[in-house]
């Protein structure tokens, strides 16, 4: 049975990719999730496994050649390994049968960092559940993996024990790397005191490791950088020999010769750039009293995120507010109803988002972004709700809110905090939003001024409900009132649109009945 393998998705905005290298030839057996080649964006490197177990039988786009998303790049004949693969198969149990006759050691299995998530290529070893010694079964969490936005758990891949970790808490790991080595199916004792390896397993476990000493000593004749790097390279006078490669085997990657130019840069400037002011002086016995901590992976790209969309969009922020009279009361009437019949809570989460998705298709630009010289309009809304998580804020997101029903809108919004709450967001489903809801209200907070969420040009932020005097027909009357703020960037929403979206959202709250006759 043929198979095709196809580009992946390669991350918001990267529409195209370079084949930079294949690891596998036509006719090859390959395993399932098992590397076939390494793609090359703008701005990251895709590495593409294998989506069955076979053989490689044709590989459609060359190494050097441009392809689109979803595009055609080889294909595998299913379950065709030819009889290398079938031989290694029956010799295991013989293998595995003598080294418990001579020992009891088990086949040694290697603990790798899975894939982290689109465009995510690096992480963080938080905490470690086992300690080299400790028993494990199968799928048992070993240790958690901290990256720039969610965290990943590594189970264990066969029960056994946990004979040596290789990245202790606090390393930076790369996807694919290992992390540890087991033995599995054998006990402590045999694992710690066995030191000769088995005949057929242990010199297939070592197998690999002779390459690596090899590769020490290879000329950079023997490994082929990427195409944009050695493009890179010839434009900026470079030589291989003054780049450090980050790539497999030491390949030069496209930001390996960025990062040399910059640091050519800075050495030939020194007093270009000044370093980072240092914290002002501390009394000694206060700095007996002080902690401390190293910022989380998500802490850093929250502050970078958020600093960069200072610096690049020219954020304003204007202010109105809401009586939620009208909404309170109907929640209250329906909210019993509405959780026996859908099985969730009627919030006012939903009444927000149905209020902006109407407000949105009125005022477009503040469901666009710009992207160059272009602005690209969104005929759809991906709503993103901010939420706080013990490890920092995140924005899963909402796909296709505005055709979606209150029940299902709750649903939606109660699954998603769930699953940020509990670390278990993936990549995917932080990205792709086209406008964002942040409640700081469940903190308290009265009034504030959201900042963007890049590529985004709106966000709007909801605030504690409090009861205020208000003037109505000439009396004054005690109203629950909320402020609403909404920034927005002014390179692409003027004053009069931003006052136009928040308007119509305090209508719509204000009636409750106007989002379910669509005006």
């Amino acid at each position: 049975m043929s198979v095709e393998v196809r580009v992946p998705t390669l991350g918001e905005s990267v529409t195209e990719a370079t084949v930079a290298t294949w690891f596998k030839k036509p006719g090859e057996a390959v395993a399932v999730d098992e590397m076939l080649c390494e793609l090359e964006t703008d701005k990251v490197t895709v590495e593409v496994p294998s989506p069955a177990a076979g053989t490689l039988a044709e590989i459609v786009a060359a190494e050097g050649e441009t392809v689109g998303v979803d595009a055609l790049l080889a294909t595998l004949s299913e379950g065709d390994a030819g009889s290398e693969a079938p031989a290694k198969d029956k010799a295991a149990p013989a293998a595995k049968a003598d080294v418990k006759d001579s020992g009891g050691q088990g086949e040694s299995v290697d603990v790798m960092v899975p894939t982290l998530g689109e465009s995510v290529t690096e992480a963080t070893v938080s905490t470690w559940f086992k300690a080299v010694g400790d028993s494990v079964t199968q799928d048992e969490m070993l240790c958690e993996l901290e990256t720039d936005k969610v965290s990943v758990e590594v189970p264990a891949p066969a029960s056994g024990t946990l004979t040596e970790i290789l990245a202790a808490e606090g390393e930076t790991v790369e996807a694919g790397g290992k992390l540890a080595v087991m033995s599995a199916g054998a006990g402590a004792e045999a694992a710690a005191g066995s030191a000769t390896p088995p005949a057929e397993g242990g010199a297939e476990t070592a197998a690999p490791k002779a390459p690596d000493a090899a590769d020490a000593g290879k000329g950079r004749g023997d490994v082929e950088d990427a195409p944009s790097a050695r493009k890179m390279m010839a434009e900026k006078g470079l030589s291989p020999d003054q780049v450090k490669g980050s790539g497999r085997d030491g390949r030069i990657m496209k930001e390996d010769v960025q990062k040399a130019v910059a640091a050519a840069t800075s050495a030939s400037a020194p007093t270009a750039s000044a370093p980072a002011a240092p914290r002002a002086p501390v009394p000694a016995d206060d700095a007996a009293r002080e902690e401390r901590v190293k910022m989380t992976r998500l802490r850093q790209t929250i502050a970078k995120r958020l600093k960069d969309s200072q610096n690049t969009a020219a954020m304003l922020t204007t202010y109105n507010e809401v009586d939620m009279t009208e909404v309170m009361a109907l929640r209250n009437q329906y909210k019993d109803q509405f959780e026996k019949k859908h099985g969730v809570r009627l919030g006012f989460m939903s009444f927000f988002t149905k209020a902006c998705c109407h407000a949105l298709k009125e005022v477009p630009e503040v469901n666009a972004e710009i992207d160059g010289t272009d602005i690209v309009y969104k005929n759809f809304v991906h709503m993103g709700v901010a939420a706080g998580t013990p490890t920092g804020l995140v924005v899963p997101v909402i796909r296709d809110a505005d055709s979606m029903s209150f029940a299902e809108i709750e649903k939606a919004i109660a699954e998603k905090g769930r699953r940020a709450r509990d670390g278990k967001l993936s990549m995917a489903e932080m990205q792709g939003g086209t406008f964002t809801l942040s409640n700081g209200g469940v903190y308290g907070s009265l009034m504030s001024s959201p900042i963007l969420n890049p590529p985004q040009s709106g966000i709007l932020g909801m605030h504690k409900i409090q009861d205020r005097p208000m003037a109505i027909n000439g009396e004054v009357v005690i109203r629950p009132m909320m402020y609403l703020a909404l920034s927005y960037d002014h390179r692409i929403v003027d004053g009069k649109g931003a006052v136009t979206f928040l308007v119509r959202v305090k209508e719509a709250l204000e009636d409750p009945r106007r989002l379910l006759m669509d005006l």
